[in-house]
């Protein structure tokens, strides 16, 4: 007994690097205080104060930030025992997970596009029932998505900061499970929306199981969960390399099903056109600002050494992805699917910046991501403004003319539809020249090609609906273009704007994006 105490006094709590930590615990903290609201104000005053609670909170960590990263060390800060490493790309990712998570916020708490919110009224009720068609008639709304967003929220900021695999595996579940619900509140088309959530559920569990086996053949290599235990493994070792490039595969797809790259994307275009819009855009922009910060971290930090055994096997991946984006696109009839296939391909670009393993790589990946993630925010708040009796009109017949009825919307949405192709002054080209370069500067020619091939394919399903828009005739009994009211306008504002800004003066983002590499 005596000895189990004096052993318990030799444990010291870890040291804490609080003010790097403080916009993560703040947005965890805030999920918490909005699950008490829910058990405790009444029904009718939880709305306002969720979007207030919400907001705050995003601002208040956005703050943080900023204090934090005008004199945050270049070298990083580790914590909580070394399981978190809060760097400079962990600052960028967290910065534009919270600009994101804004436009989406403000696309969830909105009520005016649909009358009463996007979510139903109360999820219990069964779809397709006489209590199901009332509830769609009244203005209340399910206002528990607002904690999910935010424990959603929460788990991909730890994902992005994560210095060992078992911390991550955590964060990837923090952030799935709101996920999957939040998918199956829509208000209108309940079946569909459900099913799409459990489609997610079923596929994300067993990517889920693929990362934790993972993660056990890893530990079985290596001795240790950590990134740079399993890198000094890897490096010097003369162990079989059999459980390290085991280990790696699982553990690439489970990363790689979060980030919508094909083949692993089979989630994706059901998924993105079955879930209300606002929580689409959330996932779409910010999903995948998790995903690739956590795959830029796992093959920089545990399997750089061993680059030329799996780099081979990524790029056939990324050729993959792009091509099933953009062939499978062309088919597409529904706006959110074509959509969704437009992010598998973007996804393969994306893959493109992340295996060139340089810093110019890293800056151009995290760059693409911000401009990615703004326009395709923006891009969903376009489309739940086009509407029809039966709630919004995705069919891309139903956008024919569509700059007849509402040339603003029409001229905002082929603005950014160009930036998802990549036009110049844009954005996204700007996103694509910088990964495209790292690559070339990494010997990537063939696959830089290759993405150059496809980028230029998958324009023409962009420039497809551009070309109904303005030069076809709106039918008679056509839907219409519901007018934003200022959550969804100030979404909108903010993503085109800053696909415009970013195209035309890409420097600062690139400078912040750029000022220094991941510490381990």
């Amino acid at each position: 007994m005596s000895g189990f105490f004096s052993q318990a006094q030799q444990l010291q709590a870890p040291d804490v690097a609080y003010q790097a930590v403080l916009p993560m615990l703040l947005v965890l903290g805030a999920a918490c205080v909005s699950v008490l609201f829910e058990a405790f104000l009444p029904r009718e005053r939880r709305w306002g104060w969720q979007v207030a609670l919400t907001v705050v909170t995003l601002a208040g960590a956005a703050i943080s930030l900023i204090v934090y990263g005008n004199d945050a060390p270049k070298a990083g800060v580790k914590t909580f025992s070394d399981v978190l490493t809060i760097d400079r790309p962990t600052l960028f990712l967290w910065g534009t997970l919270l600009l994101l998570a804004f436009g989406a916020v403000l696309l969830i708490a909105d009520r005016s596009v649909e009358p009463g919110g996007a979510f139903v009224a109360q999820a219990a009720i069964r779809p397709g029932t006489l209590q199901d068609r009332v509830q769609a008639a009244k203005v209340g709304m399910q206002t528990e998505v607002f904690p999910l967003t935010l424990f959603a929220l929460g788990g991909m900021m730890v994902f992005c900061a994560a210095n060992d695999l078992l911390t991550m595996f955590v964060a990837l579940e923090v952030l799935s499970l709101p996920l999957y619900l939040m998918a199956g509140l829509a208000r209108r088309r309940r079946l569909l929306s459900q099913e799409a959530a459990v489609k997610y559920f079923l596929l994300g569990a067993f990517a889920s199981a693929f990362f934790l086996y993972g993660i056990a053949l890893l530990y079985g290599y290596a001795g240790s969960v950590k990134l740079a235990d399993i890198a000094t493994a890897a490096a010097g070792t003369n162990r079989s390399d059999t459980l390290l490039f085991a280990g790696m595969g699982l553990l690439v797809v489970g990363l790689l099903f979060k980030a919508s790259v094909g083949p692993f994307h089979t989630w994706t275009p059901d998924v993105y056109q079955g879930s209300p819009t606002p929580v689409t855009a959330f996932m779409a922009a910010c999903t995948k600002v998790a995903a690739f910060g956590g795959i830029l971290r796992v093959l920089m930090g545990a399997f750089a050494s061993t680059n030329w055994e799996w780099r081979g096997v990524l790029w056939g991946v990324a050729i993959a992805s792009m091509a099933i984006g953009a062939v499978l696109g062309l088919t597409q009839t529904d706006v959110k699917r074509m959509i969704a296939y437009s992010s598998v391909a973007h996804a393969g670009f994306l893959l493109v910046g992340s295996i060139a393993l340089t810093s110019k790589g890293v800056s151009g990946t995290l760059f693409y991501l911000l401009a990615y993630g703004l326009t395709t925010v923006a891009t969903f708040g376009i489309v739940s403004l086009v509407r029809d009796a039966d709630g919004e009109a995705s069919h891309l017949s139903q956008w024919a003319g569509l700059a007849k009825r509402s040339p603003i919307v029409a001229g905002v949405f082929t603005f950014l539809l160009l930036a998802l192709a990549g036009i110049p002054l844009t954005s996204g080209f700007v996103g694509k020249f910088v990964v495209f370069s790292a690559a070339l500067q990494s010997g990537m020619a063939p696959l830089v090609v290759v993405a150059l091939v496809f980028s230029a394919v998958a324009a023409f399903f962009y420039l497809r609906v551009i070309v109904l828009m303005y030069f076809s005739e709106p039918a008679a009994d056509g839907p219409t273009v519901t007018v934003p009211g200022a959550f969804t306008t100030m979404a909108i504002t903010i993503g085109a704007l800053a696909t415009l800004v970013l195209g035309v003066f890409p420097s600062f983002a690139l400078d912040w994006a750029g000022a220094g590499g991941f510490t381990f």
